[in-house]
């Protein structure tokens, strides 16, 4: 595709959690619990305040459509700022300096004065119905000319547990978030700032690692069509696929929206009460349904049930926006009849609509309210597919490639002046002082440069959250080979086979590292070790344990010799290419007891006397 040609625009925003001791408005610590261990729970309902101009953002007021009640889980490591019964302490010293550090790192103007703002978030991430950020820094440069135009410090939201209730730990752990400007111009481009980004982000040294303390939000349009905010984008990986999946959603919105304008295609603004038509239905929503209101989109047969995502249609987003309303969902005769409901009851539906053969009945069902609700926003949304892409925020479904409504994008509503937290002036001097530290990439390559590091482990083992291990066991006398292979291979290949390598603290991982230079352990034994570690076992004791049942080179010779005659006729024919499986075999028996290079070396011996002899 060419993307230039369709007039593709992206920018990036980043949200990444700081690596700090206390949360952002309070002292409570940064640590996450398990949600089991929650002491008390309490349950709230958010509504939506006005701006000081008396203006109610849009995306608030669609939130506010379904009043839900929403549940908190609090911990022994929560205080009353979280529960929203106590007014914040001041900003958290650490965290701010530690974002000016990450603006300065890309080439960013402190603002003079950081002022915190509340940012109106009633979807129950939040106690307080809002979320307090602060804007630090303005205008900064990304390799390839594309700009990073603002830099917030603000509170991270409450942990979603299932549905309407939220986990305490996460809320107000400091976050960064960093914003491009739109000018990035393929999936590629996107994808490789995105990596560039978190690798100086990662260069602090105090940021933290794991799924979710990451996400990226992705801004997409494309030329005709419309700003779109892809939200929670977690996986690297997946940006570049991300952008694909949007910029192919909003092409085939815009062929929705001309066969539309060439039907002259409209949409009937008043709603048919069509329930008694369903009074015997097979259709267990139908039949349990208080109200199943109607509309007939004329000229949109065929069209709602077109495919714009993979196992996403046009259907897809009415429903999305019906679902706003409390329903399940919609039905629509592009799909009919199927789920219980018959060709008869389509016909009956269509007759009393007065449907031609080229419209599209949508039906809802709920409450009266609901199914009130949910017609109008059906019929709002499908007068949106006249004009094409509707601006709008959307999730990325989880293990699909496609996405779904969530909200309006938000307007200048949405912000007001946090009362409670006072303003803090950036000296010039603390700019000034601020030492920037090495990125990553840059240590990579002075791995390859000073320890001999291929290219490939040398960034291996600067990205890894290993680092530290890395850089301790080397200054100690470890290879850089032995300790970058340990810290990125073995314990990759370990998690890979269930071992909680999570469990190995850095200073277990450096004294098996040691012990293998001091020629205590073979280096073979590592993965073994690490298992036992993982799960429980001293470190000392382990090592104690497998260096007094290490074999000696007159055990692993008879080893050899045995395994060789065992095999006489194998290693007459093959000779001395019966080298590498003979060395196998071996390996398995000595069991990492002993180091590889004498184990090779002991066989090879054995072998050729063999071979000699026979």
């Amino acid at each position: 595709m060419d993307y230039k040609e369709i007039g593709l625009r992206a920018g990036l925003e980043i949200h990444q959690q700081l690596d700090t001791a206390e949360k952002l408005f309070c002292r409570c610590p940064t640590r996450l619990r398990s949600t089991d261990a929650h002491t008390h729970e309490f349950f709230r309902y958010l509504r939506a305040t006005e701006s000081e101009l008396g203006e109610l953002d849009r995306a608030a007021e669609e939130e506010m459509m379904v009043m839900r009640r929403f549940t908190y889980y609090a911990y022994d490591t929560t205080c009353l700022v979280e529960d929203d019964e106590e007014p914040p302490a001041h900003l958290n010293a650490e965290a701010l300096q530690l974002t000016l550090s990450i603006a300065k790192l890309f080439g960013m103007h402190p603002v003079e004065q950081v002022h915190t703002m509340r940012k109106l978030v009633i979807d129950g991430s939040n106690t307080s119905g809002f979320q307090r950020t602060a804007l630090i820094a303005l205008q900064g440069s990304l390799p390839g000319g594309c700009r990073v135009e603002t830099l917030c410090l603000e509170e991270e939201a409450a942990q979603r547990v299932h549905d309407a209730v939220f986990s305490l730990d996460r809320l107000g752990i400091p976050l960064v978030e960093i914003s491009t400007a739109p000018c990035l111009h393929t999936p590629e481009e996107v994808q490789e700032v995105a990596e560039y980004m978190g690798m100086v982000l990662r260069s602090t040294g105090k940021v933290k690692r794991g799924i979710g303390t990451i996400r990226q939000d992705i801004n997409i349009s494309i030329r005709g069509g419309a700003r779109v905010e892809i939200k929670g984008v977690q996986e690297l990986e997946a940006i570049a696929d991300v952008v694909r999946w949007e910029v192919s959603r909003q092409q085939g919105l815009l062929a929705i929206r001309e066969e539309l304008r060439e039907r002259n295609a409209r949409v009937e603004q008043e709603s048919t009460d069509v329930t008694r038509l369903f009074a015997h239905t097979a259709s267990a929503i139908l039949r349990k349904a208080k109200r199943i209101l109607a509309v007939n989109l004329v000229g949109y047969g065929g069209l709602v049930g077109r495919e714009i995502q993979p196992d996403r249609r046009l259907g897809s987003e009415f429903s999305d926006y019906a679902k706003k309303c409390g329903v399940g969902g919609i039905f629509h005769t592009d799909e009919l009849p199927a789920y219980g409901i018959t060709a008869d009851e389509v016909r009956s539906v269509r007759e009393l609509l007065e449907a031609g053969p080229d419209d599209c009945v949508v039906l809802v069902a709920g409450s009266p309210e609901q199914a009130a609700c949910a017609i109008r926003q059906v019929t709002r949304r499908a007068e949106m597919a006249q004009k094409g892409v509707p601006e709008e925020t959307r999730r990325l479904l989880e293990g699909k490639k496609s996405t779904a409504y969530m909200r309006p994008l938000p307007g200048a509503a949405r912000m007001y002046p946090e009362t409670d937290v006072l303003p803090i002036t950036i000296e010039e001097q603390n700019w000034v002082a601020i030492e920037l530290p090495e990125l990553l990439s840059e240590r990579a390559a002075r791995y390859t440069r000073e320890l001999g590091l291929d290219s490939v482990l040398a960034r291996q083992a600067a990205y890894s959250d290993r680092l530290g291990v890395f850089e301790q066991a080397v200054a100690l006398g470890v290879k850089p080979t032995l300790a970058a292979r340990t810290i990125t291979g073995t314990m990759r290949e370990a998690r890979r086979e269930g071992v909680p390598v999570e469990q190995v603290e850095d200073a277990s991982l450096l004294a098996l590292l040691q012990s293998v230079e001091a020629g205590t352990i073979a280096k073979e034994a590592i993965p073994e070790l690490i298992r036992l570690v993982a799960t429980g076992h001293p470190v000392e004791e382990a090592i104690r344990g497998y260096a007094a049942s290490s074999f000696s080179v007159t055990d692993v010779e008879a080893m050899a010799d045995r395994i060789i005659r065992n095999r006489a006729e194998f290693v007459r024919e093959r000779g001395k290419g019966a080298l590498g499986p003979l060395m196998g075999v071996l390996m398995e028996e000595v069991r990492g007891r002993v180091d590889g290079k004498v184990v090779s070396e002991v066989l090879r011996k054995a072998l050729d006397r063999f071979l000699k002899e026979s």
